[in-house]
């Protein structure tokens, strides 16, 4: 294990997170300095000595194996958790270090949870700090991390081969080292078009930029306490709801549409599949709404089209309080929030491509029962997927749904009870960020027990890094102990 290239590229990881420390400051100058400022500074001063001093004392080495390349990539992260928590701890007031350690890793992982009960109380330049992490976490700090390496390094190609599944590059008509690129340039381009739309809506520069770094990162932070809500303005909920729904979008498609500028790549099977469950959920759930009286016809059609494509685009937002909402449309939200939206965007959850092609199984599966001697294979669109392209998928879905399942039976050992454990469970583990009743889009997981905070950011980076490369990890620890 070579210890010198794990640390020089972590090293990477922490001088992004740095420059955006960096930018913070800028904010809190801007605003006359405000009480954030000495938090940010020494909080940027050690991330940037701790980041830069591995490029000093340590030579350029290209060369990196499996092994490294996992670790790079969970001790980024975990670190960018631990740094990008200094500058909530460091201000203090509700920050305390579980609290502020809960606020970094759902601002990195673009769950969008909060232990804030006043988000409006925090400094400007500490809200942008918390909009910045879903920023960087939604195009992935080992992302950020290959976008400076040379393209033609072989580092380069393998962690792009570990951190984008190979679901998220069947769609980029591109080859591999050009896949970040792709990626970046699309969600670059989202969050651009969603800020310039939000100043033309009526926002302020400062409330775009932050909930542009939300939206396109389908995090959830927002500057004020209410939300999307608080701006009461139908235009700038419409909006929202179409930039989150483009973030959900696999990214391939958006890039072939550009750059074919045809319609046509969006004719996929998957994407098909996604919208349509999409309309179904709202339907459902307005019906649902209207019928016991929550809402009226009009708004509730309404709030179940925006709650429901936050949560299955796991973009945390609110105009409306679900705390109210009957059991049914809030099981139906809930289960759009374990599927949530396609591979090769930002949104979390099993993803809708492993779903269709479990469903697509299943029905092969029972088409080989009722007739045995026929000929029956998974088709996705023009591709026929052979056994050991379906395993895998259904693999994944087993690892998360049992994992899902021991989340949900601590939470209720530590003293949470049934409703929150299950949602709570569901909303980390799918990076959705608000759950149900005192976790739900106008609560937040302050309430909670310590115990259950520090589980839920377990949730949350598994959830993030979709749980391999952490296994891994941790059997690479089990097997250097049994040598």
């Amino acid at each position: 294990m070579n210890l010198k290239v794990i640390s020089r590229n972590i090293g990477y990881a922490l001088l992004v997170s740095a420059l955006f420390m960096f930018l913070s400051m800028l904010v809190s100058l801007l605003d006359g300095g405000d009480s954030a400022l000495a938090p940010l500074s020494i909080s940027f001063l050690i991330t940037f000595i701790v980041g830069i001093f591995p490029f000093i004392f340590v030579r350029k080495t290209p060369a990196i194996s499996l092994r490294e390349g996992y670790l790079i990539i969970v001790l980024s992260w975990i670190l960018s958790f631990i740094f990008g928590m200094l500058p909530y701890a460091l201000w203090g007031g509700p920050f305390t270090l579980e609290n502020a350690f809960f606020e970094s890793v759902s601002g990195f992982t673009t769950s969008g949870a909060t232990i804030l009960e006043d988000i409006e109380a925090l400094p400007k330049s500490l809200l942008f700090w918390r909009s910045a992490t879903h920023f960087i976490g939604g195009l992935g700090v080992v992302v950020f991390l290959l976008l400076v390496i040379p393209a033609s390094s072989p580092m380069r190609l393998r962690l792009t081969t570990m951190e984008l599944s190979s679901l998220s590059k069947e769609g980029y008509n591109s080859r591999a080292n050009k896949t970040v690129s792709i990626f970046a340039y699309i969600y670059i381009g989202i969050m651009l078009l969603a800020f310039v739309s939000y100043m033309l809506a009526g926002m302020s520069p400062f409330d775009a930029i932050c909930h542009a770094f939300s939206v396109c990162a389908t995090g959830g932070f927002s500057t004020r306490n209410l939300s999307i809500g608080a701006f009461n303005s139908r235009l700038i909920e419409g909006l929202t709801m179409l930039f989150m729904l483009l973030s959900s979008i696999h990214f391939g498609l958006l890039f072939m549409v550009i750059a074919r500028r045809s319609l046509r790549p969006l004719n996929n099977p998957v994407l098909k599949f996604y919208l349509g469950a999409l309309v179904a959920a709202i339907l459902v759930v307005a019906v649902s709404l209207r019928s016991t009286g929550v809402a009226p016809a009009g708004k509730a059609l309404w709030y179940s089209a925006f709650h429901v494509m936050c949560i299955t685009t796991t973009t945390g937002f609110a105009i409306f309080d679900n705390a109210a909402w009957p059991a049914f449309p809030t099981l139906i939200v809930l289960l759009m929030g374990i599927m949530c939206g396609c591979a090769g965007s930002t949104s979390g959850g099993v993803k809708a491509d492993r779903v269709l092609i479990s469903i697509k199984a299943i029905g092969r599966q029972l088409n080989r029962v009722l007739h045995p001697s026929a000929v029956s294979e998974v088709r996705l669109g023009k591709h026929y997927l052979k056994d050991e392209d379906i395993y895998p998928h259904i693999l994944y879905i087993s690892v998360y749904s049992m994992l899902l399942i021991i989340s949900i039976g601590l939470s209720l050992v530590i003293g949470m009870d049934s409703t929150e454990a299950f949602s709570g469970s569901v909303a980390s583990m799918g990076n959705l960020g608000p759950a149900t009743g005192r976790l739900g889009t106008y609560g937040n997981y302050n309430c909670i027990p310590e115990a259950a905070k520090y589980l839920f950011c377990l949730d949350m980076f598994l959830g993030r890094v979709e749980i391999y490369p952490v296994l891994a990890v941790v059997a690479m620890m089990f097997t250097r102990r049994r040598k």
